[in-house]
């Protein structure tokens, strides 16, 4: 099993509990791990053969923006759904899902939840 890397995708999305961030929204920043075989595109060069990450960026993008989730829980679930639901090749995705701007009233570099969601379990 090979592995792609999407990492430190930004977002603009309105997720989380306070209605302010539901308003106003905020930055989010996402970390994909995509676990595919990649034997026939390394052997081809042929985008066909491979997990296209523009392609993989629109469905985070669509996926993460379509609704406003209470919890990144949530919305980190939604995200690798639709990963696993769109792009066929994929086997896993990890999703590390940063919340840069919590509202949290400290000194941080960000909140955040780490999920992996394999073929088997969606």
């Amino acid at each position: 099993m090979d592995t792609i890397i999407i990492k430190g995708l930004e977002i603009f999305a309105y997720h989380g509990v306070n209605p302010e961030e539901k308003r106003d929204g905020q930055r989010f920043v996402l970390d994909l791990t995509l676990r595919a075989d990649l034997s026939a595109a390394r052997r081809s060069d042929d985008l066909a053969d491979t997990v296209n990450y523009a392609a993989v960026r629109k469905t985070v993008q669509r996926a993460f923006t379509d609704k406003k989730y209470d919890l990144i829980e949530r919305a980190a679930q939604v995200v690798c759904e639709a990963v696993l639901a769109e792009h066929p090749r994929v086997q896993a995705v990890t999703l590390l899902l940063k919340k840069p701007e919590a509202p949290m009233n400290a000194v941080f570099d960000y909140a955040g939840v780490e999920i992996t969601l394999t073929r088997e379990e969606a």
